[in-house]
């Protein structure tokens, strides 16, 4: 062990304190052996360092920091090197906010376009969102500090996610919701990872040792630290034993005395113990900031970089008739409550205070443009408003072209719940048709973090997509419509044309005990090609004020090289992708992302490109040897401009590894055809290698400490089903005024284990046993044993506080 000496001097009451927080950021130190404290701070695209009440769902205020775009809009910018300076700069704020651990970037998938969640994750695709992440981790670490990818894994619907359990099958869950980590972990090697909150096949992450050790430590070579996310630990002692070694937030000292209890019955060993506690320190000690780094940042450089991420990522969806860029001189009319109050960033935990915030408006005075007048149109939060909407059917006929801001407000994406559904606010789309029927010319500019459906895109001449673009979005946007920038961003994502159509529409999100993967690995594009699903926008399309010819493709098992042109009449960026075909017995979606690049071309200029093909081109999960494998044989090599624009095919022939086929003898007709839109149950079953677990709660049970709140609805007890009535009634009367409420919705969906492990040490396990006795019918005995387990918790911690102060003397 690294820190072998340290610990050594260490009781045992001060090693295990190490393994969970302070507070609610700050973990503890060990003064007496010059063992630091560390501070976590939220902030995929921002950090979010609050300077007074500390919580972790993005309530309180925070330290201005700058917001870059989110990564749902990076990842549309197929940049790794964007993403690293982009990194670079959140690390150099990290060092100013005196940050060791930034709690980022996102790596989860984008099974569904409802998840709540999904303007923090990268994209539907394991192999872009592995480099997209892969890139801000380098950059965040540049800086001497740690990044930590989340959430660790299958984590993909906020609905009960602290109580879901995942019920995936091993090939869709290494080759789609691992592969991403897979990538980052051993490309960008981050000093730190965090554990999801749910369970897969069964097995809370933060006590999944298969997932922990095996594969991310023994097979992927990580040698950071695990933290588990904010009261997503289950059994401390197991978690440990598991892998993961911090638990956030603080929990008093409560899960202190868990593991001083594990170790001395034997339920732990020390020795592992201490191993954990070298893992972290070696962490803790990596990334100790000095004092005299400066505490101040150049706002007005950083500021500027949210603005070159912003333009690199914005997406041109649609441009008809080249309406787009827009003249100098002409004249605009300004519609949309977006424009004046700009959508720029989710809500929850990721939330950044900015230190300054650009606005359409201001940027549109200064863009040349003759502005006719603003209009907001619409209620930001739905609902009809006639006055609203015939101001701006007036304002559109005074102009040559109507500029509508329309989008998803701050409610429809948020931590903490899932979008009830896929269209935009009716009141939006009553006023775009209505504009249209004055104004034969009208552009669109949308924000938001995941796809909508769009039945009304015949009404607008040209669509772009700004997704959530950070604090200086706005003004980006406007150099993007006036040509100053060309486009050149592209879809991470698929848009599909309703969420019918969408693989898991049937399974998503699970509703209680589990939620089935039944779509196994044909997720987003690998999904609608496969199957042949219409869709509005394809996985990887985006458009340019200039076109792109591909020729000259050469390929091999180990790269592929081809010639770009830029055909048009001024400079821009493509991003080219390469996409692999197999020809196998085992079955594939029809095309899967290999690899791409994006490069910048003046007009008329041309280059030739070379993307390598890595360990995993041609590879996947065999199920029966536990272990990745190459199926022999002729695989299409396609290179494209999106998923349905291929402009180049070859062929190569890749040597196998010799695996038999893991599917041999089984019936699984929807697997091989790709069209997995609703899998029998006996299919799912054969494709798991097991019975599918039971999905619904077992209302004729007790409650127990790992069900949820949700769950007093059938409570034993009177008391239960009176809190349940209040919680509920609070949450639907917060949705119904449109402003969810965050901690309602925590509590709801949290089970009962984590007011042990939420409440800073109000509650330790034993009370949260007496609290669920109460719930299930033992109302009396409940309250004495609830009482009794307080004062055992207070004589506890005050035996253990004097032993930690008492260490060493």
């Amino acid at each position: 062990m690294k820190h072998e000496a340290l610990i050594k001097k260490m009781t045992l009451e001060e090693k295990c304190s190490l393994l969970s927080g302070e507070g609610n950021f700050t973990t503890k130190g060990v003064k007496r052996l010059n063992v630091p404290p560390m501070f976590l701070s939220d902030g995929p695209h921002g950090v979010r360092k609050q300077a007074g009440a500390a919580d972790h769902l993005g309530l309180n205020a925070s330290l201005p920091a700058t917001c870059f775009p989110t990564a749902a809009s990076v990842a549309n910018s197929w940049d790794p090197a964007l993403g690293e300076e982009i990194g670079r700069y959140l690390g150099e704020e990290c060092l100013a906010q005196r940050v060791n651990v930034l709690l980022g970037p996102g790596l989860n998938m984008k099974r569904s376009p409802l998840c709540g969640r999904n303007f923090e994750y990268f994209s539907e695709d394991p192999y872009l969102a592995g480099k997209m992440a892969a890139s801000y981790i380098r950059g965040i670490q540049s800086k001497g500090i740690s990044a930590c990818p989340k959430h660790f894994a299958a984590n993909n619907q906020e609905h009960l996610r602290m109580a879901s359990d995942s019920v995936v099958d091993e090939r869709t869950l290494r080759e789609i919701y691992l592969t991403g980590f897979e990538i980052a972990v051993k490309e960008s090697k981050p000093k730190c990872i965090m554990s999801s909150y749910n369970r897969i096949n069964g097995v809370y992450a933060s006590e999944n040792a298969k997932l922990l050790q095996e594969i991310l430590v023994d097979e992927w070579g990580f040698d950071g630290f695990v933290v588990t996310d904010w009261g997503g630990s289950n059994d401390h002692a197991l978690s440990v034993a598991a892998g993961n070694h911090l638990e956030m937030p603080s929990t008093g000292g409560t899960s202190d005395l868990e593991l001083i209890d594990a170790v001395r019955s034997g339920k732990l060993d020390e020795a592992l113990l201490d191993r954990r506690v070298d893992e972290y320190l070696t962490v803790l000690m990596d990334t100790v900031i000095p004092e005299d780094t400066a505490t101040a940042f150049d706002v007005e450089d950083h500021h500027a970089m949210a603005r070159k991420a912003a333009l690199s990522s914005a997406v041109l969806l649609r441009n008809e008739d080249n309406i787009l860029p827009l003249k100098a001189g002409t004249a605009v009319a300004v519609i949309g409550d977006f424009a004046q109050t700009p959508r720029y960033q989710g809500a929850g935990s990721s939330m950044v205070n900015t230190t300054k915030l650009d606005s359409a408006m201001d940027a549109m005075q200064e863009s040349g443009l003759q502005v006719v007048g603003y209009a907001a149109g619409f209620l930001r939060h739905g609902g009809e408003d006639q006055a609203k909407l015939d101001e701006a059917v007036a304002l559109a006929k005074k102009a040559q072209v109507a500029v509508l801001y329309l989008g998803l407000d701050e409610i429809a994406e948020s931590e903490g719940m899932d979008r009830a559904q896929m269209r935009l606010n009716d009141n939006q789309v009553k006023l775009l048709h209505a504009v249209a029927q004055v104004n034969s010319n009208v552009v669109v500019v949308f924000s938001g973090g995941a796809p909508v459906e769009m039945p009304w895109l015949e009404d607008c001449k040209a669509l772009l997509h700004g997704y959530l673009s950070g604090q200086a979005g706005a003004g980006a946007v406007v150099d993007l419509l006036t040509g100053k920038v060309n486009p050149s961003g592209k879809l991470a994502e698929t848009y599909p044309i309703r969420y019918e159509d969408t693989p898991a529409y049937r399974n998503f999100p699970g509703a209680e005990r589990t939620t089935e993967y039944r779509e196994g690995p044909f997720i987003g594009y690998r999904y609608y090609d496969t199957a042949g699903v219409p869709v509005r926008f394809p996985f990887g399309f985006g458009l340019s004020y200039t076109t792109f010819a591909y020729d000259q493709l050469e390929v091999s098992p180990t790269q592929v090289r081809f010639r770009i042109t830029n055909t048009g009449e001024r400079a821009g960026a493509e991003i080219a992708q390469v996409y692999v075909s197999s020809h196998g017995q085992v079955f594939h979606p029809v095309k899967e992302l290999k690899g791409f690049t994006k490069i910048y071309l003046e007009a008329g200029q041309s280059q030739t490109v070379t993307i390598p093909l890595d360990d995993k081109a041609f590879r996947y999960f065999n199920v029966k040897t536990d272990r990745f494998e190459v199926e022999g044989g002729t695989y299409d090599i396609l290179v494209g401009a999106s998923a349905a624009d291929i402009r180049l095919t070859g062929s190569v022939e890749v040597a196998g590894t010799g695996a038999p086929n893991p599917y041999e003898g089984l019936k699984l007709p929807s697997y091989e055809s790709g069209k997995v839109s609703d899998v029998p149950d006996a299919e799912f079953a054969a494709l798991l290698g097991r019975p599918i677990p039971q999905t619904k709660w077992d209302r004729t049970r007790l409650l127990d400490r790992n069900d949820t709140f949700a769950q007093l609805c059938y409570a034993k007890s009177w008391v239960g089903r009176l809190v349940y009535r209040i919680l509920s009634g609070k949450k639907k009367k917060a949705e119904e005024a449109g402003k969810p409420d965050l901690n309602i919705l925590f509590i709801y969906n949290m089970p009962f284990r984590g007011v042990a492990k939420m409440m800073g040490g109000a509650f330790d396990m034993a009370m949260a046993d007496a609290l669920l006795e109460i719930f299930n019918g033992h109302f009396f005995k409940g309250v004495g044993h609830l009482l009794g387990a307080r004062s055992r918790m207070n004589k506890r911690m005050k035996a253990y506080r004097e032993a930690l102060a008492n260490a060493g003397k």
